[in-house]
């Protein structure tokens, strides 16, 4: 086990400079320089990531993405997880790398993009660590010779070059737990975000989701939404009976995982639905991966693992 972690330290990091991607430790970091990484915190190792820096915006959108490969050569089962996200990280998805584009040779990619994603998704975050703790019993399988991908997608809201050093952080076991868990997407694709004026903005608000064909136990949701995003209700309704997971307002900077406490089972003929609100104050947006359009998704973290497609819960309409 400790063979594998070093290694995912030495190979998945994909980085170039000093290493763990920061600048010689200086306490100042002026503009364009790679920030200093943070310790990792007591009994996480770093899984994979890597070190970028995005040029100082220009036309229309400032996203970028970058990838990092990393073949693990032993079974290990992850028991919590969290990002390592400096400002400039809009987005980390975790996933197994497959046929649409997201194979290749382990080590770090710049010709990646949004679609770069792999429909097996294990962990994502947002602007800031967004930790996830597993249940007692409950983990997370990454198989030896499974090939791994992180997509990072990259965002410079400044007026100048930034850099940083983005990874994912593991608790990791050598033995399977009891339990295997996956995460899935519920929430909607196709939507229109109506336009607003400073003076009177405009609130939209739209519901996705799917009838549920499955048995399982959600444990954590992940809302996702982008700059405009104000609020996101996660339920399920049973027989005319609703119940709420999760029911807050949304922000772009602080994308949490919510741990359910219960724990809910969701069973085939439920109905789960993720309503999503945005206010807006400028021109017309619809959905979108750049953080400039919009997204309506919540990831359920469930168990026992199905093998489901990422975005089973997902409408169109």
């Amino acid at each position: 086990m400790k063979a594998i972690l070093l290694c995912a330290v030495l190979i998945g990091c994909g980085g170039s400079g000093t290493p763990g991607g920061d600048d010689d430790d200086t306490p100042n970091d002026g503009p364009g320089a790679i920030v200093d990484s943070p310790p990792i915190p007591d009994g996480f190792v770093r899984l994979m990531g890597r070190t970028w820096t995005l040029p100082a915006p220009s036309g229309s959108t400032p996203d970028e993405y970058r990838c990092v490969r990393f073949t693990p050569t032993e079974d290990m089962f992850i028991t919590s997880i969290q990002a390592q996200a400096p400002v400039g990280t809009h987005h980390t998805v975790l996933s197994i790398a497959g046929s649409n584009g997201t194979s290749g040779a382990d080590g770090v990619d710049d010709s990646c993009d949004f679609q770069n994603i792999g429909m097996v998704m294990l962990y994502a975050s947002g602007l800031n660590e967004s930790k996830l703790d597993f249940p007692t019993d409950v983990g997370l399988h990454i198989k030896a010779g499974e090939q791994l991908h992180l997509n990072l997608h990259l965002f410079n809201a400044t007026d100048f070059p930034i850099s940083g050093d983005t990874a994912i952080l593991v608790k990791a076991q050598p033995t399977a737990p009891p339990t295997l868990a996956e995460m899935v997407f519920a929430g909607k694709f196709i939507f229109q975000v109506q336009a607003g004026t400073p003076e009177m903005p405009k609130t939209t608000t739209v519901t996705g989701g799917c009838n549920n064909t499955r048995t399982f136990t959600t444990f954590a949701v992940w809302p996702h939404m982008h700059q405009l995003g104000s609020h996101q209700k996660v339920s399920v309704v049973r027989g005319g009976n609703t119940t709420v997971l999760h029911d807050g307002d949304y922000s772009f900077q602080e994308q949490n995982y919510y741990l359910q406490d219960p724990m809910f089972d969701v069973l085939p003929g439920d109905r789960i639905n993720v309503e999503c609100t945005w206010v807006n104050t400028g021109a017309a947006t619809s959905f979108g991966e750049s953080s400039t359009q919009e997204m309506c998704f919540s990831g359920f973290y469930r168990f026992p693992a199905q093998n489901a497609g990422l975005f089973e819960c997902a409408s169109e309409f």
